[in-house]
């Protein structure tokens, strides 16, 4: 590696020269700077990033760990993410956890020993252990897609139990008496906040929580949808609604419908959540519940910033909680039939 020894040998001058060009250009004769990037560009050198932290005591480097990078819904969170961290002058290390606390734990060793500015997450670990080990650290985190005491932390979060209360409303407002909710593991909070929500709506409307059924997957993708669709076709009676507690799951399902020759959303109405791209793109554009995921990134973000700052000391933790909202396209623009409910 060329190293800034070898760019000031070059050019003639001392090593502080380079540092004043790369770093305070407007310190060095127009002449000198020239000659050293000149050199610069010659021999290709690139500062050290690292050795740059380590002076300055500081990273430039946040990190972003999230549960699945295969849904478009974190996709969209990063990129929220990243454009704060780029307005800010910092980068965003993006991680994928796969819903394990395992591997959550690994990457949160690797954020240490990097000794990151910060670090965005959605847990993985339900109990928390994680994080808690984290701590000892002394780096700053926000919690994105969950929401947590302010005193423990900044949060920014959806109202997942009003987004799971919007899906269940909608379908009873549809003419339906009751529905399947289709969920991946409930030690995540989000499918239990989504589970509490939609069981509201059903109180709502006097009907008692058996009025909905539940189907859980290990996973929250469009192979577990599948999986969880060729279970709802062999329940009796055969239901005529279902929520997903999320827009893969709830493509999924509508793929194992469509193979079955069952018409959405003639025979079962579907809802999804998180609203991606291709909830409107699919073969029956999914009704689904919008979580605003750029902004919930960016805000996160912010919040990161403002706490790893140069105003750090003025930093209160804050938890952030955005709205849900209801988004009806075709997979749930049928009543059901009194026969069907």
């Amino acid at each position: 590696m060329v190293g800034i020894k070898d760019v000031a040998r070059q050019a003639g001058v001392s090593v502080g020269t380079v540092s004043n060009v790369i770093n305070r250009p407007d310190l060095v004769a127009e002449g000198t700077r020239d000659r050293v990037q000149a050199v610069i560009e010659r021999l290709g050198y690139v500062r050290s990033e690292s050795a740059r932290q380590l002076r300055a005591g500081r990273s430039r480097i946040i990190s972003l760990l999230v549960l699945d990078m295969a849904n478009p819904f974190f996709v969209d969170v990063a990129s929220g993410a990243e454009r704060a961290a780029r307005e800010a002058g910092l980068g965003v290390m993006v991680c994928n956890s796969a819903q394990s606390s395992d591997e959550e734990a690994d990457y949160l060793s690797l954020f240490a020993e990097h000794r990151v500015r910060g670090v965005l997450v959605t847990p993985a670990d339900a109990d928390g252990v994680n994080l808690r080990d984290f701590r000892r650290h002394d780096i700053p985190f926000v919690y994105v897609d969950r929401e947590v005491p302010a005193a423990e932390g900044c949060s920014v979060s959806v109202d997942d139990v009003e987004g799971g209360a919007l899906a269940g409303r909608h379908l009873l407002s549809r003419g339906h008496r009751g529905m399947v909710y289709v969920s991946g593991s409930m030690r995540l909070p989000q499918c239990q906040d989504r589970l509490t929500g939609a069981l509201a709506a059903l109180a709502e409307h006097g009907l008692p929580p058996g009025a909905l059924r539940h189907v859980e997957t290990e996973r929250l993708d469009v192979a577990a949808g599948r999986e969880a669709g060729a279970r709802l076709l062999a329940m009796s009676p055969r239901p005529t609604a279902v929520f997903c507690a999320n827009d893969l799951l709830a493509l999924g399902v509508l793929q194992a419908l469509f193979a079955a020759g069952v018409s959405v959303p003639g025979e079962v109405a579907l809802v999804g959540y998180d609203d991606i791209e291709f909830a409107a793109a699919a073969a029956v554009p999914l009704t689904s519940v919008r979580q605003p995921a750029f902004r919930m990134g960016r805000t996160a973000a912010d919040l990161l910033i403002e706490e790893t700052g140069e105003d750090a000391a003025d930093h209160r933790h804050r938890r952030i909680v955005l709205q849900p909202e209801l988004v009806v396209r075709d997979s749930t623009s049928r009543t059901a039939l009194p026969g069907q409910r």
